[in-house]
């Protein structure tokens, strides 16, 4: 698999991906996310190739105290043959030559293949809740 940054014809290909892996959920926009995530390293929104084909994204992000992974999904055809470590690999290559000291992220209570194959890389639990509050007005999950 080949490891590269976004580029813009990847969009519907990439958006493809994410509704085949089940990550777009009807409070989040995906095309909203890609335009969001391409005005702060954009560099790090990475893409696998194999054979030409987009099998494989994720989302790296930095904001000077903790890294974030979003959108890690791997084409259904194309899992566990190391596909996700190897761009979970490449994002935090770029987080800690970046300086970041540790990487946030957030899985679905109910995804639980995800929750056991990010303990299979490093990752635990953290004892924390986590929180979130709409800013958009026109959202459909906001309230007033």
């Amino acid at each position: 698999m080949k490891i590269r940054s976004y580029h813009p014809e990847d969009r519907g290909a990439v958006i493809r991906l994410w509704r085949d892996c089940g990550l777009v959920v009807p409070q989040n926009d995906p095309g909203k996310d890609i335009d969001r995530k391409l005005t702060v390293n954009p560099e790090w929104f990475l893409i696998g190739e194999r054979d030409g084909r987009i099998i494989a994204t994720c989302m790296a992000g930095y904001d000077g105290h903790r890294g974030w992974i979003n959108y890690l999904a791997v084409a259904p055809g194309h899992r566990r043959q190391g596909a996700a470590r190897r761009i979970m690999q490449a994002a935090e290559a770029r987080l800690g030559a970046a300086g970041c000291p540790k990487i946030n992220l957030q899985v679905r209570v109910s995804n639980r293949r995800a929750m056991a194959f990010y303990r299979s890389i490093g990752f635990t639990v953290d004892e924390v809740v986590s929180m979130g509050k709409r800013l958009e007005p026109d959202h459909p999950g906001k309230i007033g």
